[in-house]
């Protein structure tokens, strides 16, 4: 039987909660890896192995995140835990941007999808926070809203897979790129010879770590929120959505140091694509009226946020300025100080 974290002190709930993220983070560092053995002894690239295999695994904590605190009937914590970590994302990314130093990320990038992979988050952020606005209807149980961000979920999967392998740009010095990335999958000890079975195996037991580590930052964070003055919306959309996306941290800064930059990238894209698709389960799970008629404009405040930053490294994307201002791309320096300026804005939300 599972202890009930809001009956014990909340010291407890804390350690729990520190334990789970070390999970959660060590297990999304050996996924970068993996990844990579994946994509290049499969053939199917490092833009949609981001999108499909990293973001749909680093956001198993989010989805253990969603479904315990639907169920319980905390669509705050539920939908406020996704939409928070989406702008949270972008910020992993400025920090990934210092990790190179020497270039801006945004102009190292050599797979254009992933401006493709961003527009289409866009939208499905846009669809939310519409649809929290305007009010949502129930179609077969489930919010008509939260079905079109489905839809369009599953087309923007379809349209990055037709996508994959189009170059009509190529990063400077592309010779330089390919010796750094040998010699840094050299460094890391990765196996190519290692037989993909074992792979994949490797990375569906990480995958699994990180959902059972997710289910009770779920439970201990739920309890902090309860315990707290924070409230279950902002402990959702900071330190829930800071934590479960520890796997995107960790898989980010490891493919950044293989110098996978367009791996890194779509794994942020796709974890943001898929995150917003959460947003159909939070409704499937939950007993009531649709789940966009429930979270408010804290919620709606937190999309638009996500639709921001976004829009941010598009324009990074399509500018490809390698200027660096702190070892950063000037889009990621704007990044940062407006998920800054959002977290403080939702706190008095809150």
């Amino acid at each position: 039987m599972l202890p009930d974290f809001k009956a014990a002190p909340l010291w407890v709930s804390i350690a729990v909660f520190a334990i789970s993220a070390a999970i959660v983070w060590v297990s999304g560092t050996r996924l970068s890896g993996y990844a990579d053995t994946i994509a290049e002894r499969t053939g199917i690239g490092h833009a949609l192995t981001g999108l499909v295999l990293l973001g749909v695994v680093t956001s198993l904590p989010e989805a253990a995140v969603t479904v315990v605190a639907s169920v319980a009937g905390n669509l705050p914590l539920a939908v406020n835990n996704l939409l928070g970590g989406i702008a949270f994302g972008f910020a992993i990314l400025a920090i990934a941007d210092a990790a190179i130093g020497r270039d801006a990320l945004t102009s190292v990038v050599p797979d254009p999808v992933v401006m493709l992979q961003g527009n289409l988050s866009i939208l499905l952020l846009a669809l939310v926070a519409v649809g929290i606005t305007v009010g949502d209807i129930t179609l077969f149980g489930i919010g008509g809203w939260c079905w079109s961000v489905l839809v369009l979920y599953l087309l923007a999967v379809w349209m990055t897979q037709r996508s994959q392998g189009r170059f009509p740009w190529h990063p400077k010095d592309m010779d330089r790129l390919h010796a750094v990335r040998n010699q840094a999958k050299a460094d890391s000890g990765q196996n190519d010879d290692a037989p993909l079975g074992g792979v994949v195996m490797r990375t569906v037991g990480a995958g699994l770590a990180i959902l059972i580590a997710g289910f009770f930052l779920s439970e201990t964070g739920d309890a902090i929120a309860t315990k707290t003055a924070l409230g279950a919306s902002f402990v959702g959309v900071l330190l829930v959505a800071i934590a479960t996306s520890l796997p995107e941290v960790s898989t980010v800064l490891a493919a950044v140091r293989l110098h996978r930059y367009e791996m890194a990238v779509s794994d942020i894209f796709g974890t943001n694509l898929f995150s917003v698709a959460l947003v159909f389960m939070a409704d499937a799970f939950y007993r009531g009226r649709p789940a966009l008629n429930e979270v408010g404009r804290f919620a709606a405040v937190a999309a638009l946020l996500g639709i921001v930053v976004t829009t941010l490294y598009i324009a990074g994307l399509v500018e490809r300025r390698d200027r660096t201002v702190l070892r950063m791309g000037y889009d990621s320096l704007a990044v940062l100080a407006t998920y800054i300026g959002g977290v403080f804005l939702l706190y008095r939300l809150r």
